[in-house]
């Protein structure tokens, strides 16, 4: 999962010489890429429902969609320096609304198994929970994303795309299928691994300062 903690961040406007407010590029306003990754949740309700429905190669195409579109708003934000507070958490937002969406939806439907539906979301509320409790001692923490964390993401895409291309297209995903399942369940223990570890060695060390 991958937090703002990397990304671009800069304070509130700043008074430029001549009592003028400088703002950051994009800042104040919803940039091009913050409008891509605002249809990209938008495309979520979408693909439940055509997963729902059983409209599996309309839910594999729109899953495309989407996944093009992350690297659109990517690449807009980057080459031409559109990077704003608001896209470093509207866009790894709109990543998870999209991949916790359709794993909950593709096993409410008995298509994947439920423990690893399980797995995945149990992880987001964790992480997000230690962060929320670190707020709230008055020991905040900033959630770095590991590597192990973002090929963890990357994996749980790759198994979504080939269920969905599986049940849409008779495409025949085995045992590449079970394999990835497999891959996403152990990056998902240890991604959790190491943000426990970056938790508990950050509020041992804020107890150690007091």
């Amino acid at each position: 999962m991958q937090w703002p903690g990397g990304r671009y961040t800069q304070g509130l406007s700043q008074r430029a010489g001549g009592g003028a407010v400088a703002t950051p590029p994009g800042v104040g306003s919803l940039s091009i890429p913050n409008l891509i990754t605002l249809a990209r949740i938008l495309l979520v309700p979408v693909v439940v429902w055509a997963i729902a429905t059983g409209a599996m190669h309309v839910a594999f195409l729109l899953f495309l969609v989407a996944a093009i579109s992350d690297g659109v708003d990517g690449f807009l934000a980057k080459r031409f320096d559109m990077k704003t507070d608001l896209g470093a958490y509207l866009d790894p937002l709109a990543d998870k609304v999209m991949i916790v969406s359709i794993y909950v939806t593709l096993a409410s439907t008995g298509t994947i198994p439920l423990w690893i539906v399980i797995l995945v979301v149990s992880r987001d509320i964790m992480i997000v929970g230690a962060i929320i409790l670190s707020w709230l001692v008055g020991n905040p923490i900033a959630i770095k994303p590991h590597m192990v964390s973002k090929v963890n993401t990357a994996a749980q895409i790759v198994y979504a795309a080939l269920v969905l291309a599986l049940y849409g297209y008779g495409f025949d995903a085995e045992p590449l299928l079970t394999l990835v399942m497999v891959l996403v369940a152990v990056l998902t223990l240890l991604s959790v691994a190491f943000y426990v570890a970056d938790w508990v060695r950050h509020m041992n060390s804020a107890e150690a300062g007091r």
